[in-house]
């Protein structure tokens, strides 16, 4: 199926997002010892709600604020989610619900570290009508879609479930 029968136009476009991060941590000497200030900050995108951030605790953050670590995993989930509900709804298959269990693992070395995996273990119902090989199907082109997973050099593995309503 090529993009003119999904009724997706092909021109090449740049999207560009603006982020504001601010630093909110100086506990009032600022950056004079690894444990004199905080690793909290605010993350601002104009037109949305603020959101609270710090590092993991392992790096001396707060376990109640969100870190970029968690952030990558779930924007890793949620494109994945967004892009396989436009796949079904292509394929003809109607979702009923949608959730996701990812979990990402970093691998850290010295004062560095990176992802090596993150996997997302969706489960998705369909109503009885819907054709539960083009619900798994969906999964893999909404991969291919996906920007965020696209983006990443590291593999983003999917082991998604499919559950059919009973009618």
């Amino acid at each position: 199926m090529d993009d003119s029968t999904r009724g997706i136009e092909t021109v090449n476009h740049q999207h560009h997002y603006r982020v504001a991060v601010e630093w909110t941590g100086n506990l009032g000497s600022g950056t004079d010892g690894y444990r004199n200030y905080s690793r909290d900050h605010v993350i601002r995108i104009d037109g949305k709600p603020a959101i609270a951030g710090s590092s993991d605790p392992t790096f001396r953050g707060d376990a109640a604020k969100h870190n970029p670590e968690d952030m990558l995993v779930t924007a890793l989930s949620t494109c994945h989610m967004l892009s396989y509900l436009h796949m079904a709804t292509v394929a003809g298959v109607v979702v009923t619900a949608y959730s996701d269990a990812a979990e990402g693992t970093m691998a850290t070395e010295g004062d560095g570290g990176r992802f090596v995996e993150v996997v997302l273990r969706p489960t998705v119902t369909i109503t009885a009508a819907s054709d539960p090989a083009k619900a798994e199907a969906a999964h893999e082109a909404a991969h291919h879609a996906c920007f965020i997973a696209n983006s990443v050099n590291f593999p983003v593995r999917c082991e998604p479930r499919v559950v059919v309503e009973t009618a």
